[in-house]
């Protein structure tokens, strides 16, 4: 190798070595996306939000929401697997998502293998949800009511593979009951109707429920858990209501496109953890009933552990269900 060669690659090989961290310490230069694949008002949208408020500070732009629906939210995550690998695409999803989706659904994407995970972020049950109208007392009373009028009952959904249609067959398996499933393009839309007295029923997350269910506006007949959640601790579990092993825990967690550098997700998840930290957080998600993953499953190797394990669990009990795509 030639004097002149040597140096220029020497040149090039500090020019490199120079530039890998001026990446991190540019990023994030512009505002950032946060992919919901839900619509507006739900509890996906509502963690979201919140978390983009206190993440935007740490990094020092804006993080904006928006939201992608349609398809149970394969729409959204798919938005999310097909954006530039550059750490300004960021994706929120969880259970119904990146669990479920993939026994339903023929995706276009790898819900495991195509994604770096940043965080776990929030746990929680779901509540047995009905309209005020709908005359049961108590969860033994609702599945009478739900037997004895079958033929016009409806159940809403998020839609197809959603965790709460997911929870309706699992219902219906347990408890011998048949009714119409409403899909729709999203919690919030579905909780409307609710509201509204336009449908009978439904499972739906804590962290859209609770406030409705305190206001009076709907009633709750259990939680599906083990254990009581601390914000609501007048509601039974499903084990004691009558129900038991009915237990659904939607969990939430936030992804970037595989390929993503690492010092860019190491600064992802540094904002992720500052903003679980945060006190006014951890309030937040105690008013909606979501359970804070510990500091050691703030991770992205524990998010991609758990991740696994849970598609271990669900999938092959799904497909044995024979759910499919609308």
């Amino acid at each position: 190798m030639t004097r002149f060669a040597s140096a220029l690659l020497a040149a090039l090989l500090g020019l490199a070595a120079s530039l890998a961290p001026a990446r991190a310490q540019n990023y994030p230069s512009r505002p950032i996306n946060l992919i919901v694949p839900f619509a507006a008002g739900g509890p996906t949208d509502t963690i979201a939000r919140i978390m983009a408020q206190v993440m935007g500070p740490t990094l020092g732009q804006s993080v904006i929401v928006e939201n992608v629906t349609g398809a149970a939210g394969s729409l959204g995550v798919g938005r999310v697997a097909r954006a530039a690998p550059d750490g300004y695409t960021i994706g929120i999803g969880h259970w119904s998502t990146h669990v479920v989706n993939p026994a339903v659904y023929h995706l276009n994407y790898d819900v495991f293998e195509d994604f770096a995970p940043i965080s776990l972020i929030a746990t929680n049950p779901q509540l047995i949800v009905s309209k005020n109208d709908v005359p049961a007392k108590d969860l033994h009373e609702l599945i009478a009511w739900v037997k004895a009028n079958q033929d016009h009952v409806t159940q809403g959904t998020a839609g197809v593979g959603s965790a709460s249609h997911i929870s309706g067959i699992l219902f219906q398996q347990l408890t011998g009951t048949k009714f119409q499933f409403v899909p729709y393009r999203g919690t919030g839309p579905m909780m409307q109707d609710l509201l509204g007295g336009r449908l009978d029923f439904s499972f739906d997350q804590a962290a859209n429920s609770l406030p409705q269910v305190r206001g009076g506006r709907i009633r709750a007949y259990a939680v599906t858990a083990k254990t009581r959640i601390a914000s609501a601790p007048d509601i039974p579990t499903v084990d004691e209501a009558g129900l038991p092993g009915f237990h659904i825990s939607v969990w939430h967690g936030l992804w970037v496109p595989k390929g993503t550098p690492a010092d860019v997700i190491n600064m992802l998840v540094h904002a992720t953890r500052t903003a679980l930290a945060d006190e006014n957080v951890q309030r937040r998600w105690q008013e909606l009933g979501q359970d804070l993953p510990p500091r050691d499953q703030q991770s992205p190797e524990a998010l991609r552990a758990f991740h696994k394990a849970e598609l271990d669990k669900w999938v092959p009990l799904i497909k044995a269900a024979g759910v499919k795509a609308e």
